[in-house]
């Protein structure tokens, strides 16, 4: 017979402090996980950093993902802005193709990229 496994949604700050109040208080980690809702797995990932900083630790967790990714940067948009001020007649295509010839990091861009910012600053101008 297969065990059945219990899925829990991701942990809350106040579901880690019950988890870990509960298991310093009565040292059961199966009565503290059923109690949080968190399975065991969970509680040995937040172990590790509740036994290196407490609750302030586990308070919070932060985020290491990169903040706006995507977004194209500034000296990029510029760029792209004093192209067109240059050469209006050109189209998205051929400002993608020289932002990416004279860049001196190598970076490109793509042609709706381009298309995006150059509509975003003439609706900026419009208003």
């Amino acid at each position: 017979m297969s065990k059945t496994r219990i899925y829990y949604p991701e942990t809350t700050a106040q579901q880690r402090y019950q988890l870990f109040k509960i298991w310093e208080q009565t040292g059961d980690i199966n009565l503290a996980c059923n109690k949080a809702r968190v399975s065991r797995s969970t509680f040995y990932y937040w172990k590790e950093r509740f036994d290196k900083g407490g609750y302030a630790a586990i308070a919070k967790p932060k985020s290491n993902a990169p903040k706006n990714p995507r977004r194209t940067p500034p000296d990029i948009v510029e760029r792209i802005k004093s192209i067109k001020q240059k050469n209006p007649e050109w189209g998205k295509e051929r400002i993608a193709k020289e932002v990416a010839r004279v860049d001196p990091k190598g970076r490109t861009v793509g042609a709706t990229t381009v298309f995006r910012i150059l509509k975003r600053v003439q609706q900026q101008n419009d208003s």
